[in-house]
């Protein structure tokens, strides 16, 4: 039985099947912003349709760039460099990589801009980003708590030479967000631009997708080691005709695991080991733990024809490469031959829930016991598995990543499936198509 708010799972032995993946949110958000401030016309396919990449499209729109949707997944944007309204209030929900560039590069457009989410947006820190900008001389104000969003923006007056240090050991971000405004600096001042990563970088491979693609924009950026960045005076965004959209390699580690659970073969569309998103890393992991991995023409094969449910290989993992992907592992380590431990996850703190603490709470309900910390999750595999009501704290990856939970003996209700709406709107339709003989 189903309904808006409950999805009941009867217990569930195999998987197999084909998917396309939806394109990435983190590689869709970014083109988006990317092709608005580039001079010229940028055709985007495989766009992904989710409530994050909807908030940066109508955030666009409000600030008047030019947007031609020619389907679902295809978008025409015509970019001028900037944009053509100066002054703006934008609503932008929950959303991480909207919110996050869209502050560093109108604060350093100048403007009159307001900029408020959801409630639980107003929770998660962006202090270390708006201090990296009032040191270079952007106009930002608080204007509720300090440290949180809503915040007020209005005209830079730039401290010369622009040298920025940026505090990325909360999220990376807030690094990816002044890469990216950084070429709009250089314009404005015809100098180049210094970035000084401070504190330890999370999240590396984020970074590493910003740099590919302003590449495709036309600015390389001088990176030395991932702490020292360069952008040149000269550097502008020059719009990159047509890009391909990869498949989400997140939403790819719930069909990675459900093949390693359900045996496969699923066959994931639009990705291959090849992609430029760090978490494609989780077929690695998966490959440890028993399963078979075949790469092809613009896609992955995910087998595990001599796995038993119940018997993967336990693990002891540093995930703060993928700390997104991580989330899997955690429901996987439910169906481990010993105990698990995830280190290094301390971003889970800050993302659409704290995530550290949910996944502590809804694992104990099925029946592991848990240890966690403030960067750890100790998880030992259920003796005895129960029925729950999984709380999902509008978080689409607890949703999604809690659905492997079919695979074990007994039935499981998913609380809020909807939510999956922000990145995977038909995740659970693809899970049935998998998962019914």
């Amino acid at each position: 039985m189903e309904s808006p708010t409950q999805l009941h799972l009867q217990p569930l032995q195999t998987a197999q099947g084909e998917i396309g993946l939806p394109g990435s949110k983190s590689i869709s958000n970014r083109l988006l912003l990317l092709a608005a401030l580039a001079q010229g016309s940028t055709r985007i396919e495989g766009l992904l349709q989710s409530d994050d990449t909807k908030v940066m499209l109508n955030a666009l729109r409000a600030l008047g760039v030019e947007l031609h949707t020619i389907d679902l997944n295809t978008v025409i944007i015509n970019g001028t460099g900037a944009f053509n309204t100066p002054a703006a209030d934008l609503f932008l929900g929950n959303a991480g990589t909207a919110v996050r560039p869209l502050t560093a590069t109108l604060a350093v457009l100048g403007g009159a801009y307001k900029l408020s989410g959801v409630a639980r947006m107003h929770e998660r820190p962006i202090a270390d980003l708006v201090q990296s900008l009032q040191a270079i001389g952007c106009q930002i104000d608080y204007l509720q708590k300090p440290g949180y969003l809503p915040l007020r923006i209005g005209q830079p007056q730039f401290r010369e030479p622009v040298e920025i240090a940026v505090n990325a050991s909360v999220s990376s971000q807030f690094l990816s967000a002044v890469l990216m405004a950084a070429p709009i600096i250089a314009q404005k001042t015809q100098q180049s631009v210094h970035i000084r990563v401070i504190g330890q970088l999370i999240s590396k491979p984020y970074i590493q997708i910003t740099l590919n693609l302003m590449a495709k924009f036309g600015v390389q950026v001088q990176a030395d080691n991932f702490q020292h960045f360069t952008i040149a005076a000269d550097a502008r965004y020059q719009a990159a005709g047509l890009v391909q959209v990869e498949g989400d390699a997140s939403s790819a580690s719930y069909f990675m695991a459900m093949a390693l659970l359900g045996k496969g073969p699923i066959r994931l569309y639009g990705l291959t080991e090849a992609s430029i998103q760090g978490d494609i890393a989780f077929a690695a992991f998966v490959q440890k733990l028993g399963a078979r991995v075949q790469s092809g023409y613009n896609y992955l094969e995910i087998s595990a024809p001599g796995i038993a449910q119940q018997a993967l290989r336990r693990f002891d993992e540093d995930f703060n490469l993928i700390p997104d992907a991580a989330m899997t592992a955690a429901v996987l380590a439910l169906f481990a031959d010993g105990p698990c431990r995830l280190r290094n996850i301390a971003s889970w703190r800050v993302k659409e829930t704290d995530r550290i603490a949910a996944m502590h709470q809804e694992l104990t309900k099925v029946g592991a016991q848990v240890v966690s910390g403030e960067d750890f999750l100790e998880i030992t595999p259920p003796r005895q598995w129960q029925s729950a009501n999984i709380d999902t704290y509008d978080d689409h990856r607890m949703a999604m990543c809690f659905s492997l939970t079919a695979f074990g003996p007994v039935p499981q209700t998913i609380l809020d499936p909807g939510c999956v709406a922000k990145t995977f709107p038909n995740y659970f339709e693809e899970f049935k198509k998998l998962t019914v003989k």
